[in-house]
């Protein structure tokens, strides 16, 4: 299938960023949880500048490849593969429905969790360690369908 240019040069753009994307947050993921992340160490970030840039790290690559793939890639992906692109919850259901995502429950607890991070961690450390460590656990499915999509890209000669 050939797709038209416009349509081909953004997946090109998009397969580009989310290589870079899943790269940074893998290496942030390794560098944050080399043990469990605790809430002592969620209520001491004030005192540990490095510690708290590197979360600021995950959290923010977290949502970045989050909102990379399910904003932009998956719709124009859907579109590209002659579906029709719709809201963010049929998408998914379609994404996960073509082999392109594992689950789209577990895509939406993933967006409720980064929203969870960027939002309330500075005032519970209880709430932030658990958030985080959640991501942490979420990270494997999240390049999992980064590299999904990016194989069927790959597959189709698209990138």
């Amino acid at each position: 299938m050939t797709l038209e240019p416009k349509i081909s040069l953004r997946l090109q753009f998009l397969a580009r960023v989310v290589r870079k994307e899943r790269k940074h947050l893998a290496a942030t993921d390794q560098r944050l949880f080399g043990t469990l992340f605790t809430p002592d160490q969620a209520a001491g970030l004030e005192d540990e500048p490095d510690l708290a840039e590197r979360v600021e790290a995950f959290v923010g690559r977290f949502g970045r490849l989050q909102d990379t793939i399910g904003d932009k890639l998956l719709p124009l992906l859907l579109t590209a593969l002659g579906e029709k692109a719709s809201a963010a919850i049929d998408n998914l259901d379609r994404a996960e429905r073509l082999g392109l995502l594992e689950s789209a429950d577990e895509w939406m607890s993933m967006h409720n969790l980064r929203n969870q991070m960027v939002h309330e961690y500075i005032e519970d450390p209880v709430i932030l360690s658990s958030a985080l460590q959640s991501g942490h656990t979420f990270v494997p499915a999240l390049i999992a369908t980064a590299d999904k999509m990016l194989d069927e890209m790959v597959r189709r000669g698209w990138v």
